[in-house]
C-alpha cells in the first residue's frame, strides 16, 4: 500500500519566485564590469535582498581602470536599484564580508578552472570564518567574457561596448 503524503520543501534555498533573504557580498576588481558580471548580479537579486559590489582595491596592483572610476561607473548603472550597493574594500574579502553583514559571498564560475580555484577559496573562507561561498555558473553565452579579455580588446583599439552591460559608462580619460 502506497501512503499519500505531500511533499514538503526542506531545501534552504527559496522557492520559484521567492527570495532567500539576507545580504550577498559579491566581491572583484571588475576591471571592467562585463555582462557575466551583471547577469550574476541579476541571477542573485532572484535569492536574496541585497547585493553588495565589493569593489576590491590592492594597493600593490594598478588596475587597467582606476578603483574609484569602476565604483562611480557601477554606482551609476544601479543607481535605480536601491537592492545594489556598490563599496570599495581592501585586506580579506572575509573580514569586509563580516563588516557589511554578509550571509554569504558570490562567485561566478565560468570554467573547470575557475571551479576549482573558487571551491578552495570557499573551503578557506569558510574555515577561517564559517561564511558560505554561492557559486553561479556562468550562462553559455557568455561563458567567455571575461575582464581580461575585454581589457586585452581595448588594449588593440577594438569596440568593448558589446562585452558591457549597457548604460556602463566608462570615462575614455580614465582609463588611459
Amino acid at each position: 500500500m502506497i501512503e499519500n503524503t505531500t511533499h514538503q520543501n526542506h531545501s534552504t534555498l527559496p522557492l520559484e519566485g521567492e527570495r532567500g533573504g539576507g545580504l550577498l557580498l559579491f566581491p572583484g576588481s571588475f576591471d571592467p564590469f562585463t555582462l557575466g558580471h551583471a547577469n550574476l548580479v541579476e541571477r542573485a537579486l532572484k535569492l536574496f535582498d541585497e547585493v553588495v559590489i565589493a569593489v576590491g582595491v590592492n594597493g600593490q596592483k594598478t588596475g587597467w581602470i582606476p578603483a574609484q572610476e569602476r565604483v562611480r561607473a557601477l554606482r551609476t548603472l544601479y543607481k535605480s536599484n536601491a537592492r545594489v550597493r556598490v563599496e570599495t574594500y581592501s585586506g580579506l574579502t572575509t573580514d569586509f564580508a563580516a563588516s557589511v553583514g554578509a550571509k554569504a559571498i558570490l562567485r561566478g564560475v565560468r570554467t573547470l578552472k575557475d571551479f576549482e580555484y573558487e571551491m578552495q577559496m570557499a573551503d578557506i573562507n569558510r574555515r577561517l570564518t564559517g561564511i558560505e561561498t554561492i557559486c553561479l555558473f556562468a550562462d553559455p553565452e557568455l561563458a567567455s567574457v571575461s575582464s581580461s579579455i575585454v581589457r586585452e580588446l581595448a588594449h588593440f583599439g577594438k569596440d568593448i561596448t558589446p562585452f558591457l552591460p549597457e548604460g556602463y559608462y566608462l570615462n575614455p580619460q580614465e582609463t588611459t
